[in-house]
This record gives structure tokens, sequence and C-alpha cells, in this order.
């Protein structure tokens, strides 16, 4: 843990900045969220930002725990605050004014084209996202084959995805992963 204002100013700079671009939500930031945190800052380790995000998949709430965790490995209780005020604050703004704008033009052309086109950059924001905790979490042969085999039961069978977890918490628990 780094203490100091530099280091909580840091923070909150780093996520009110990264808050504006999470198109598709704090799951679609974290590319840039791990560039940051693991290779620039070196605040965690590849293996420490892989379990920081899967625990905060695993927590209920909102996606942006990853967020707060992060702050709160970085600089304790102070840094989670401080990181989650900073991703939600400034978006909480501009979506109050996007929201009352988009309102007034909703069947204009343009207001169209641009909902159109952020689904396919939110897209590419998440695949992106998924290829970087896949890199960084899975250590082994049977690790990738759980990654695959989840992301193929995902898309083309409609099973819950709880037998996902059970199967890996099985290898898991037994020491296969």
């Amino acid at each position: 843990m780094k203490d100091g204002s530099g280091t909580l100013f840091t923070l909150a700079v780093f996520f009110a900045t990264m808050s504006l671009f999470a198109i598709g939500g704090a799951n679609s930031a974290v590319p840039e969220i791990h560039r940051y945190a693991v290779d620039v800052q070196h605040w965690l380790t590849d293996p420490q930002f892989s379990e920081t995000f899967a625990l905060a998949q695993l927590t209920p709430g909102p996606n942006i725990i990853i967020v707060t965790l992060i702050g709160y490995h970085v600089a304790g209780v102070v840094g989670g605050l401080v990181t989650t005020l900073a991703m939600c604050g400034p978006t909480c703004v501009f979506a109050y004014f996007v929201g009352r704008t988009s309102d007034r033009f909703k069947g204009a052309a343009w207001h169209s084209a641009l909902s159109r086109g952020l689904v396919p950059v939110t897209l590419g924001l998440l695949a992106s996202s998924a290829t970087v905790i896949a890199t960084t979490s899975d250590f082994g042969w049977l690790a990738v084959a759980i990654t695959a085999g989840t992301a193929i039961m995902a898309f083309f069978v409609r099973v819950h995805p709880l037998w996902a977890f059970a199967a890996a918490a099985a290898f898991g628990a037994a020491g296969l992963i």
C-alpha cells in the first residue's frame, strides 16, 4: 500500500478520466486499467489483477467494484473511496446531461446512427477486456480449456453459467488448476 496525497490524486485523476471513456461500463475499460495499474504504476502484478477482477465479478453489485478493490489495494479504505467516487462521479454528471439531450433528439437521424455505432465499439471493448483477463489468468492448459469451454457454452448452449463455475471449482478443489 502506498501512502500520500500524490497517490490519491493519481488514483482520482486516472479513474475520473477512465470513467468518461468506459463505454459499455467499467468492464470495457479493463485493458486500460490493467495497463495502467500493472504495467505503468506497478500497483498490481498480472495474477493479482486477474484475482482482483475475479473477486469483483463474484461480488454482488455493480461491475465497477474492481476499481474500488484496486484503490483499496493501493491506498486502503480512502483509496477505495477515492477510486469509486472518481469512476462514478464524472459519468453520473455526464449521463444526466446526455440523457436529457438524448430525449430531445430521439427521432433525429444522427441519434439513431450514434446509438447503432456505439454497439460495435462497446462489443470491441468488452472483447478486448476478455482477452486481457484471459491472458493474465490462464496459467495452464486446463484453465485455457475451461475458459474456451465456458465461452462456447455461453454462446451456443443455453445452460446456466453456474455449471461452469461448478466445474472450475471442482477442478480447483482437486488441485488441477
